[in-house]
């Protein structure tokens, strides 16, 4: 199959979950034997540099950029007000991605175009008159309850105001294109359910985050044993608004327990509020080079979300290489978890206290619960496996 992937942002290099889902598929689809090109945006949010991408990752995937200016612009978020039109889809909207778009599909023909996100979706139009090529959306999140979720944690009136403004122009859009697509591949069984309850009636698939199990190798030597850490990019608010308050509610109260623990910070883009931060036994350390490498040299991954959709790419990289994980219910949505078993659930300060006791008591079982966070990787999450589900579902688009 020829598959034309519009990405938001670089697939490369994957460091973090939105990009490494994107190259997971994009990769795992190439290796396979389908021909792939990708269409990047590269924006001030997020910027890749085309000349440090390798030459062979390329070749296989025929990435191109088009840069698109994303910085809110106060006059024009000023005029959405009274508009209908979603302010967080419109920024998407240029026409130089619109020219590069027309310019690919005139070059090539395409049995499937892959729509990396809904905010790539106003290009459907575009696409449906230059090619026949098939559009399915690869949905990571669903975008608007992020948002709803970061709305009802707002404490200031008016930023809650605005923010629910533009949550519920977000929302409309959604849903108003559900059934634009000729299908929508989720990346967890929660978000296609509620896709169907939304009056989606194109054909829908769950196709999960999934990683080459070859690529995770377990090791358990140099292992800082009294010590949590947390990583992921600080500019998704969701990660910033889980971590300020796990600093505010909840490390004091570790540390007045357990002294002897650090707690570790990594991720890009950390906010100047947090490299400023001085708080007892809690390291920021900013973006790590290895993440594999970062993991694998502490002992218990804290991932307090309280927003967000989709599935959590973190979560499974760390089980994936035998790491016991305390999240919230929100942050282990997607994953069919077993709690106490291959992950602990701790909703509120007293419970993640409770579970960061638990797991630093007992090596063994925190080694029982590394074990089976890994086997759950393996079986659900095996990236060869999803990709021969993706190219069935693709199939069965094309067959229609």
């Amino acid at each position: 199959m020829k598959i034309l992937f519009l990405c938001n942002k670089s697939p490369y290099p994957p460091k973090e979950g939105g990009p490494m889902a994107m190259n997971a598929i994009i990769s795992g689809l190439a290796e396979a034997g389908n021909q792939v090109k990708v269409l990047a945006l590269n924006t001030n949010k997020y910027f890749t540099r085309p000349e440090e991408i390798p030459a062979s990752y390329k070749k296989a995937t025929n990435i191109e950029f088009v840069y698109a200016d994303l910085s809110i612009k106060p006059f024009q978020a000023l005029k959405n007000l009274f508009s209908s039109k979603s302010y967080h889809v419109e920024r998407f909207v240029t026409d130089p991605i619109k020219n590069k778009i027309i310019e690919i599909l005139n070059a090539g023909d395409f049995d499937i175009v892959q729509l990396e996100l809904l905010y790539m979706t106003p290009y459907i139009p575009v696409i449906k008159e230059y090619s026949n090529a098939r559009i399915i959306l690869r949905s990571h999140n669903i975008e608007h309850l992020i948002w709803e979720r970061l709305t009802r944690q707002t404490k200031s009136p008016l930023k809650k105001f605005y923010l629910s403004h533009l949550t519920r122009k977000l929302k409309n859009y959604e849903l108003s294109v559900l059934n634009d697509y000729d299908g929508i591949a989720t990346i967890s069984d929660k978000d296609a359910g509620f896709f169907l309850k939304n009056g989606c009636k194109v054909p829908l698939k769950h196709i999960p985050f999934g990683v080459a199990i070859s690529d995770y190798e377990v090791t358990k030597t140099d292992v800082e044993p009294t010590s949590l850490f947390h990583l992921g990019a600080m500019n998704w608010p969701p990660n910033e608004e889980g971590i300020k308050w796990f600093l505010d509610e909840v490390w004091m109260k570790i540390h007045g327990k357990f002294p002897q623990l650090k707690f570790y910070l990594a991720g890009r883009m950390m906010p100047q509020w947090l490299l400023d931060l001085e708080m007892p036994s809690v390291e920021i350390l900013g973006e790590v080079d290895d993440a594999q490498e970062f993991i694998l040299s502490k002992a218990i991954m804290v991932v307090p979300l309280f927003s967000g959709s989709g599935i959590r790419i973190k979560i499974i990289e760390g089980m994936a290489l035998g790491k016991t994980i305390i999240s919230t219910t929100v942050g282990a949505e997607g994953l069919n978890y077993t709690n106490g078993k291959d992950i602990l659930i701790a909703d509120t300060a007293d419970e993640f206290v409770r579970k960061v006791g638990k797991a630093i008591e007992s090596h063994k079982f925190c080694e029982e619960m590394g074990a089976n966070a890994r086997l759950l990787i393996e079986t659900h999450h095996n990236n060869k496996t999803i990709i021969k589900n993706l190219e069935s579902f693709y199939h069965s688009i094309l067959e229609k």
